[in-house]
């Protein structure tokens, strides 16, 4: 029988994971307890609690034949791990910017925010002037 079925990364799962409650599907048939057996096993992890949610499947309409059709539910379950320990899967590399120009001095850089809300970075121009150039760093751990 399968327990876990994949894990659920939206954004509200991984907001959750960063306070250590990690969100996953799970096969109809299990129970908590299983559930909190085979994470434990698979992630070397201390399971604290389990909360299982019965999701309803959801009732969708075609757009050319007035038809209806109904979503499949699914079973899902919050797991609580304990404190300091984390699931890989959810964790996101976080990536930092260097920039600095041709004789390798840092840059300043500024946030800005478009129309639609994305982070748009400008870079201030230095007092040499000479063009800057970019180098990404992804930095994992914390």
């Amino acid at each position: 029988m399968i327990v876990l079925k994949r894990p659920v990364i939206t954004e509200k799962s991984m907001k959750l994971a960063q306070s250590g409650l990690y969100t996953f599907e799970i096969g109809k048939d299990a129970t908590k307890p299983m559930v909190a057996k085979e994470v434990a096993k698979r992630f070397n992890v201390k399971v604290l609690e389990v909360k299982v949610v019965n999701v309803k499947g959801k009732t969708r309409q075609q757009k050319r034949v007035r038809k209806v059709y109904n979503l499949p539910g699914f079973k899902k379950a919050l797991v609580q791990v304990k404190k300091g320990e984390k699931i890989a899967i959810f964790e996101t590399p976080k990536e930092e910017v260097t920039v600095t120009t041709a004789e390798n001095e840092p840059v300043k850089l500024k946030e800005k925010k478009d129309i639609l809300g994305r982070t748009r970075v400008k870079v201030e121009r230095s007092a040499v002037g000479a063009a800057p150039t970019t180098q990404r760093k992804v930095i994992t751990g914390k």
